[in-house]
């Protein structure tokens, strides 16, 4: 069934894009680079003069550079669940990031893309970041990972541990080799799977806050500890790459490279840049969600490309679904397109439109329609704070911009164009309502506060007791203090009476 789903498709696609045919026939190996919070300004394909990236900028040379791509959240759980669904994380009860705590994750009853690839025949792995849920059944090899090693979530969280599959290794890990270690795997993979297909999902720590470089890399680069952080993770990608020419593979294979969301601006040294874009992680902001992403497929992609239509990490489930011959799931809403068309340059392709959702919440509070985007009003501090806490929450009102001429959302025409501002709100309106009406309960992010109603019983009579043996050893130390001055005062009495 799957060789005939897939002859449809290289006969759908032959007037089009005849190499795309061709490799619909024999799926193509895919390896999608995920980076941690790097922002949009932080490679030199996108505008960094302080890091230097030349291998992940090869992705763009010989393939295609896509400008205005878009995490599917501000924030990381949220964001690694549509990458891996196709879905709005709303739709999962997913609304912020699992803390390590958290009894929650992602629902097993999720398709992941991994899950899917596995009917068409891929080895799946990861090797990174998992971050939807620490509890069993939660764990990557519940969710279609034929292998993990890697970690939990994010590496500022307790009880950090490396697994390997289902064993947790109970050495501390020393985040300095963190990148090395996430990229020796990883090339293990590749090798033991040459033959193919496979999917190989590797989620960098890095440059995730504590930022760690090996000691090759620390203080080589002109953008400081992050630009030495990024830096490796070039080196990274490019031992990736050198191992698919190595092993012949590299024109059937996909490579990806992307950000789960915007830079930590908070975080300051520490933090990345999101260039020409406002503001960065955690806001609706362009920066806080457009992300550098870049594609190579020597087979099924012309180099030397750059696209600036929309799309975004809900993309990636239907489009390297089409490209194993797999249709989607019909018992469930997929939110995201197929891009291949687009990737392949053989066409624009429709589709150019992507909501935003809030973090805590499970509401779209932005709207992208081609080149413009309405931005709905929002209550918080005076935005003149935030040059100081620099976490993009602050009040405004609501806010039209039109990105081709204005990426940095600087000139609000939502007076000037009240009829695209009703149009775009009852867009909002129309996906806000198809979501609740799916009444998705929340899952728990963090775990509920503890209660200690009861504890007094022990709680007072310890506290007293502490209070009564501190007030007998202030008192010993008083009687000492007095003892041995009065013998001080007798013993100078004598030796002036002996005077």
């Amino acid at each position: 069934m799957q060789k005939l789903v897939r002859t449809f498709i290289c006969l759908l696609l032959m007037p089009v894009f005849p190499a795309l045919a061709q490799v619909a026939a024999t799926p193509p190996n895919i390896v999608f680079i995920f980076a941690d919070d790097l922002g949009y300004g932080d490679l030199s394909s996108f505008g960094s003069t302080t890091i230097d990236t030349p291998r992940i900028d090869s992705l763009a040379q010989d393939g295609i550079r896509l400008t205005d791509f878009y995490a599917a959240s501000p924030v990381c759980s949220p964001s690694r669940a549509s990458l891996l669904t196709g879905r709005y994380a709303s739709r999962m009860g997913i609304r912020h990031v699992f803390m390590d705590d958290s009894p929650d994750g992602m629902p097993p009853s999720e398709i992941t893309l991994a899950e899917h690839l596995q009917a068409a025949g891929y080895r799946t792995g990861l090797v990174g970041k998992w971050h939807l849920g620490h509890r069993e059944p939660f764990m990557p090899w519940n969710q279609g990972f034929d292998e993990f090693h890697g970690v939990p979530y994010s590496n500022d969280m307790g009880n950090f541990f490396f697994y390997h599959n289902r064993e947790m290794d109970r050495t501390p890990i020393d985040q300095r080799y963190l990148t090395q270690r996430y990229t020796e795997h990883s090339l293990d993979f590749i090798e033991a799977n040459r033959d193919g297909p496979f999917f190989l999902y590797l989620a960098h720590s890095m440059p995730h806050v504590p930022i760690y470089a090996s000691p090759e890399f620390e203080g080589t680069s002109d953008g400081g500890l992050y630009g030495d952080v990024v830096e490796e993770l070039d080196w990274s990608t490019g031992q990736i790459l050198d191992r698919l020419e190595a092993l012949g593979i590299a024109d059937n294979t996909i490579v990806v490279f992307t950000s789960d969301n915007g830079p930590w601006l908070m975080m300051r040294d520490q933090a990345g840049s999101a260039g020409p874009l406002r503001d960065g992680k955690g806001v609706t902001f362009e920066g806080g969600q457009r992300v550098p992403t870049l594609v190579r497929w020597p087979a099924g992609i012309p180099a030397g490309q750059e696209s600036s239509a929309p799309a975004s990490m809900l993309d990636w489930f239907p489009t390297f679904s089409a490209l194993a011959g797999l249709a989607l799931p019909a018992d469930r809403v997929i939110d995201g397109k197929d891009i291949s068309a687009r990737l392949s340059g053989s066409s624009p392709q429709a589709g150019n439109d992507f909501y935003y959702l809030a973090s805590f919440t499970s509401e779209a509070v932005a709207y992208r329609d081609g080149d413009w985007k309405l931005k709905l009003p929002r209550t918080g501090y005076p935005q003149f704070l935030d040059s100081i806490l620099r976490i993009g929450m602050y009040s405004h009102d609501i806010q039209l911009f039109n990105l081709a001429d204005d990426p940095g959302e600087q000139i609000n025409l939502a007076d000037d164009y009240p009829e695209r501002v009703s149009a775009m709100r009852q867009q909002i309106d129309a996906f806000q309502a198809a979501i609740d009406a799916e009444e998705v309960p929340p899952l728990y992010m963090g775990g509920v506060k503890s209660d200690k109603k009861g504890y007094s019983r022990v709680l007072i009579p310890l506290v007293l007791t502490g209070l009564t043996g501190l007030i007998l050893l202030l008192a010993l130390c008083w009687g000492l203090y007095r003892g041995v001055r009065a013998l001080l005062r007798r013993g100078r009495d004598k030796h002036t009476a002996a005077a």
